[in-house]
């Protein structure tokens, strides 16, 4: 919100206090200063010149030739390019050497030979945004009124030199939204008197519309309070010069007096107010309630809006005139024929109006204020004030009395709490009297006897409401920086890592080692960017997301690193390897969500780079497999980890893809996760070659049992190996083998099975490959005998001619 600081001095005497030193103040307050700054800074040598003459220029077709009034012995010829420069106005020109925004010095100089001293400005030339420039001069000059006097410093003349003091308004600080408001905040730092006027709302109540207005209230929950007010027989024009310019000073373009009036009100008591045409109002009916399915309404900025139930409109008794709280409708514009106007002064609930602003993208003044609330005290005055206006500036005739429906209870909140709760929570030793001065400032009356007090929140600071939020008034006007400051006293405790935290950090350290590189996500993502998913997870959606590309949290880690791993590649490097360890959400069958933490890796490019001696080596299944059987490993896990063959895998690939499995012995096996090669399809999504992923859930892993492992000593007897190279099918994996292989052994003499080779093609029947493996026999506690590893190698053999029909080569 940005502040008028000569406006505000209306609202509390100021003139002795600096700018910036107000702005500081209110920052170390609780609201937040983004800056102190008046619009003229900078400028130089530009006034208020008359235009005499104003002649097509010889050599152009859009420039003019003009002779200026600048309050000197002499006119000053200028050429101007605007398409609204004439004969007879008042206008802004700078002069030779001077200064315009952005440090542009305009010098004397010719254009298409004709000399030009100076130069006739727009209003974004000297600083204005666009945004606020008056419709009729966006695209040309400013025409100033026609007491302007030739030669006046148009700093001075349009009020440039007013500090605006620019407020970062938190949510829970919206009854600083309004002049009103921060005059009350300024008051109470100060401790000041704030002058805040009233108007006078008595003519107006015990007398309705008569039959001029039919008010309908469907729901009083979601329009608690509605006014309407009826001024007849009005002028629309342009606003005066002090109206327009305090406007534009609090980032709002000037409309037309009527328009003008009801945003001066918003501003001035942050009141949202909306003004009808009243003699567009086919049935001179006024009914809220909500959208029926089907329902649009083309609004004011000529858009027309899809409707959903959920939307709060006004109506005519028919069809939506308008978004309550948002946006006025087309239909019921004040446009320049306008002679008689309905204002409206109303409350809307907050939740459907911010819902409806998000969806739309209307973000404007009102809808901020009717979101985050406004001072339910004000609502009926504000709407009375804006009719007063309204007579004053359009010359309207307004009729006394008005619709209202109202079940807003205006008695103030009480607040309870305790001398020692306020001191034990700011660590002060503050007396009762220091607390009835502060609240005194604030103008909160209070009741107590010294220990114990109640406090009575008056209607304009709906925010307070609990003991904790008077102790934050307390300690923002007696001022943080008065607070002590000392370190809390806490008793020693270990300080040490958890074991899940040393189990995550364990992780982490060997996937580095693996040679991956750790990354974080983004924990949000869109509704048609999952993919990758270890299951059927239903999806947290956010009730209001930043963006539709980051609505809902993630269901997998892999969604987000396939992002990044994108975003690598295209930028030319080839090789990634990443791996992220963190959460992932879901819906389950609880009230709430609930979260998981995965492990996740993403491998593309290269796993060996080329070399002298070795040609480059692109990665594969295999490659992905060793690094996540080296983080399972780590563990030290009392299970027996396998790897299952899966086709019907989204997004992976039907054949270079396995589901992994963790078996304690007794139990059933535990699905941890997947890993695999993705799908082309997919692979070609992302612009990636061949790419391999796996996640796996950590959490479940952590449960898994472990092994106590113990250090012993080298043996002192030697082992023996003996190799055996079978012929099986190739649907046969390695994994069966040596599960069979070691399920065969007796004795406990066999203590590793070692594969050294595979081969399938020349003197190799079709359907068959040879597998060739060593087989590590030692016994720590004596010297093995020929006859023992015979034997055992006997019943392996017999065991994989029976289990797989293998050929002893």
């Amino acid at each position: 919100m940005k502040v008028s600081y000569k406006w505000l001095n209306e609202f509390i005497d100021l003139a002795d206090l600096n700018p910036q030193d107000v702005g500081e103040r209110m920052s170390r307050t609780g609201i937040e200063v983004d800056g102190v700054e008046a619009l003229g800074d900078g400028l130089k040598k530009i006034v208020v010149g008359h235009v005499l003459t104003c002649e097509p220029h010889p050599d152009s077709d859009h420039l003019s030739v003009t002779t200026v009034n600048v309050g000197e012995d002499e006119p000053y010829q200028i050429v101007c390019g605007a398409p609204n420069v004439a004969a007879g106005q008042n206008v802004v020109v700078a002069l030779p050497n001077s200064r315009i925004a952005g440090n542009v010095k305009i010098k004397k100089s010719k254009m298409r030979g004709v000399v030009s001293q100076g130069m006739i400005c727009s209003l974004e030339e000297i600083g204005y945004a666009n945004s606020v420039v008056p419709k009729e001069y966006a695209d040309g000059i400013m025409v100033l009124p026609e007491d302007a006097v030739p030669g006046t410093d148009i700093v001075e003349y349009l009020q440039m030199d007013d500090p605006i003091i620019e407020l970062d308004i938190t949510p829970n600080r919206a009854d600083a939204f309004s002049m009103r408001g921060v005059a009350w905040e300024l008051a109470a730092v100060y401790n000041r008197q704030a002058n805040i006027e009233t108007t006078d709302t008595s003519k107006y109540e015990g007398k309705d519309l008569a039959d001029a207005l039919e008010l309908k209230v469907a729901d009083t929950e979601l329009v608690p309070e509605y006014n309407a007010y009826l001024v007849k027989n009005v002028k629309v024009g342009p606003s005066p010069l002090w109206l327009q310019l305090r406007l534009m000073a609090s980032g709002i373009r000037p409309i037309n007096n009527v328009v003008d009036a009801t945003n001066y009100v918003l501003m001035a008591n942050g009141q949202p107010l909306h003004a009808f045409d009243y003699d567009k109002l086919a049935n001179k009916v006024i009914e809220t309630r909500l959208a029926k399915e089907g329902e649009t309404l083309v609004t004011l900025d000529e858009v027309e809006r899809k409707l959903l139930d959920t939307d709060i409109v006004i109506t005519d008794g028919e069809k939506p005139i308008a978004l309550a709280g948002v946006m006025g409708g087309l239909d019921t514009e004040i446009d320049e024929n306008t002679t008689n106007v309905l204002i409206e002064a109303a409350v809307f609930e907050p939740i459907h109006i911010r819902k409806t602003a998000r969806r739309n993208g209307l973000h404007s003044e009102s809808s901020m204020r009717n979101e985050r609330g406004i001072n339910h005290a004000t609502v009926a005055e504000s709407g009375a004030y804006a009719a007063e206006l309204m007579h004053e500036l359009a010359g309207g005739e307004i009729v006394e009395g008005r619709e209202r429906v109202s079940v807003i209870d205006l008695t103030p909140v009480q607040v309870s709490s305790t001398l020692t709760y306020v001191n034990k929570r700011l660590g002060m030793d503050l007396s009762y009297a220091d607390i009835e001065q502060i609240f005194a400032q604030l103008q909160f009356d209070i009741e107590g006897d010294g220990e114990n007090f109640t406090v009575f929140v008056p209607s304009r600071r709906w925010d307070i409401t609990i003991e904790a939020d008077l102790v934050e008034e307390i300690a923002r006007i007696y001022g943080y920086d008065k607070l002590p400051s000392r370190l809390p006293s806490v008793n020693a405790v270990n300080m040490g890592y958890t074991d899940w935290q040393l189990f995550k950090r364990r992780t982490n350290d060997q996937m580095l080692a693996n040679g991956f590189n750790q990354v974080i996500g983004y924990s949000l993502t869109g509704d048609n960017q999952t993919v990758l998913e270890m299951e059927n997870a239903k999806p947290v959606a956010l009730d209001f997301p930043m963006s539709d590309d980051r609505r809902v949290m993630r269901t997998n880690l892999l969604s987000t690193l396939l992002e990044i791993v994108q975003y690598n590649v295209a930028r030319k490097t080839a090789d990634v390897a990443i791996f992220e360890s963190g959460r992932v959400f879901k819906w389950a069958d609880a009230a709430l969500p609930v979260d998981e933490t995965h492990l996740a890796a993403a491998w593309t490019g290269h796993a060996a780079s080329k070399t002298w001696s070795h040609p480059a080596k692109v990665v594969d299944f295999y490659d992905m497999k060793g690094a996540l059987e080296a983080v399972l490993d780590s563990f030290n896990l009392d299970v027996a980890i396998s790897f299952e063959p899966a086709s019907d895998l989204p997004d992976m690939h039907p054949g270079r893809t396995a589901l992994v499995y963790a078996e304690a012995k007794g139990q059933e096996p535990v699905q941890l996760g997947f890993i695999g090669q993705l799908h082309p399809s997919i692979a070609d999504k992302y612009d990636l070659k061949d790419t391999l992923v796996f996640e796996i859930s950590l959490e479940k892993v952590y449960a898994l049992p472990k092994v106590d492992v113990k250090q012993s000593p080298i043996a002192k007897f030697p082992g023996s190996e003996r190799d055996i190279a079978i012929l099986v099918a190739d649907t046969v994996t390695n994994a069966e083998i040596t599960a069979a292989i070691e399920k065969a052994s007796k004795g406990g003499i066999l203590v590793a099975t070692e594969i050294f080779d595979v081969y399938q093609g020349e003197h190799i029947e079709d359907g068959k490959k040879s597998m060739a493996y060593t087989l590590k026999y030692l016994n720590p506690q004596a010297t093995l005998t020929d006859e023992e590893v015979t034997a055992d190698v006997a019943r392996i053999t017999e065991a994989l001619i029976n289990d797989f029909q293998a050929e002893i080569r």
